[in-house]
């Protein structure tokens, strides 16, 4: 079970590169779009909607990996309270929690991307993007995030030995 989890860590990690890939991508083509704009005086066609959605695609698919090194923003003011047994069931609730929605999200995700794959659909601007591109980065990016819980509740189950339970 823990080349699974490693393998799955190793996927988060890769999209959470590619996340950042796309971020500096949409910095990249803002900046194109200003000059192209203002300096050349030229109308702008594509590069709004792929600002748009690379950033969007960015937080789906980084979310895994912020999951997976804990980087979530969190409240601590009730786990500090409480010992370390309770403190260690309310992280296991909050990841079971966390994994439902997931996996509702994926499985919603899922049906919405194969309706707009079959029907064809595409943006109603100029550029007339296919949608299912768009669209991807949200299934693929929740299902990896379902993972990605279902690891973080199984190593929360059987900690390795010696190590503490996050």
């Amino acid at each position: 079970m823990r080349w699974l989890a490693r393998i799955v860590r190793q996927i988060s990690t890769a999209f959470g590169i590619f996340a950042a890939l796309l971020v500096g991508s949409a910095v990249a083509v803002v900046c194109q779009m200003v000059v192209w704009r203002y300096v050349l005086g030229a109308s702008t066609v594509w590069q709004t909607e792929y600002v748009t959605y690379a950033l969007v695609a960015a937080t789906f698919l980084g979310s895994p990996y912020v999951l997976a090194i804990r980087g979530h923003v969190n409240v601590e003011v009730v786990p500090e309270l409480l010992g370390p047994r309770l403190r260690a069931v309310l992280a296991f609730v909050a990841d079971l929690l966390g994994l439902v929605f997931c996996s509702v999200l994926f499985w919603q995700a899922t049906e919405y991307w194969l309706e707009v794959w079959r029907a064809g659909w595409t943006t109603e601007t100029v550029w007339a993007l296919p949608l299912w591109i768009p669209t991807l980065p949200l299934m693929v990016g929740s299902g990896l995030l379902t993972a990605q819980y279902l690891v973080e509740l199984v190593e929360r189950a059987m900690p390795a030995r010696g190590e503490l339970q996050r």
